[in-house]
């Protein structure tokens, strides 16, 4: 295999980074996995058992980060990513966004290998700019209890902005925007399982303040395709990766009800400290640079993770 080219993807036990995993492999790709398990589930990784191509390698990248042989590129995924787990690991969220990420680009520099950072939608945080493009600062709440996380990403941008105008590191950004499919966990907090376990189960949906909130979903095949062909554009901004479709929460309950035959109830609770209220990507420079669209149409990716959690609750 010495031939093929080598990724290392960071954070590949989770939910994006084990599908991201699976479209390089597909793809004719070497992989090494890494994940110190925080978040992160070896089920996840439990088909590439075997796989002569993939290898794993447990570690904290807030540690010295080291990964032998060559390497053509990193894709750091390696963050808490839901409420749930990010205020429960306030300290690891932070210091993955900062050391964690240095550590990313401190082995891509040594390597001379193309760095991809995996930052998010919560760098907008309640947007006062609607739907958001990447050019919108921001509207954060720097001391919130959201902070750890969207502060940490929003560092790690200007780190990985750093490095490659100083240190000449090849970077890409991708803002990633909510993205749903199977290997989800059911306890993450995030508005998908939450309420596909919920309606499941026969329990009341929780709404989380009046549901008027909007979020914009796009399948998880969707977004590892994007960052796919991020990594391979010549481009060094962020560019954002989501679906354009928006539809409150109220609606997205609606439709989790009407996919699982579930008559379960709605009931509402106080919304969280800096819940954004609304959410909705521009991908005019999505379409353009990478000729990328969302094409898994709602009701099905929703099928499919219904499908999923099915076996799972």
């Amino acid at each position: 295999m010495a031939d093929r080219n080598r990724a290392v993807i960071l954070g590949a036990a989770g939910f994006i980074g084990s599908h991201l995993t699976d479209l390089f492999l597909a793809r004719g790709w070497e992989v090494v996995g890494v994940d110190s398990l925080i978040t992160g589930t070896l089920r996840n990784l439990e088909h590439l058992r075997g796989e002569p191509a993939f290898q794993f390698l447990r570690a904290d990248i807030c540690e010295p980060l080291h990964v032998p042989g060559r390497i053509d590129a990193i894709l750091d995924f390696a963050s808490p990513a839901s409420p749930v787990d990010y205020l429960q690991h306030p300290m690891e969220t932070l210091h993955v966004g900062s050391i964690g990420v240095e550590n990313a680009l401190k082995l891509a520099q040594r390597a001379g290998a193309r760095f991809l950072l995996s930052s998010t939608s919560e760098v907008y945080g309640d947007p006062a700019e609607h739907p958001q493009r990447e050019t919108y600062w921001g509207n954060v709440n720097p001391i919130g209890p959201r902070a750890v996380y969207d502060e940490a990403k929003r560092y790690a941008e200007a780190i990985t902005m750093a490095y490659h105008r100083y240190e000449k590191v090849d970077t890409r950004i991708a803002r990633i925007f909510n993205t749903y499919g199977p290997r989800m966990r059911l306890d993450d907090g995030r508005v998908v399982p939450a309420f596909v376990a919920q309606a499941l189960r026969g329990e009341p949906i929780t709404i989380f303040g009046d549901g008027k909130q909007t979020r914009s979903f796009c399948y998880v095949s969707d977004t590892v395709e994007a960052i796919w062909r991020l990594l391979h554009a010549g481009y060094h901004e962020p560019v954002n990766v989501g679906n354009p479709h928006e539809m409150t929460v109220l609606a997205f309950a609606e439709s989790v009800q009407r996919l699982v035959g579930s008559r379960c109830e709605l009931v509402q609770r106080p919304l969280p400290t800096d819940d954004p209220r609304i959410r909705r990507p521009d991908i005019t420079r999505a379409r353009e640079l990478l000729g990328w669209e969302p094409a898994v149409p709602f009701d099905d990716g929703m099928r499919r993770t219904i499908q999923w959690f099915r076996e799972h609750v």
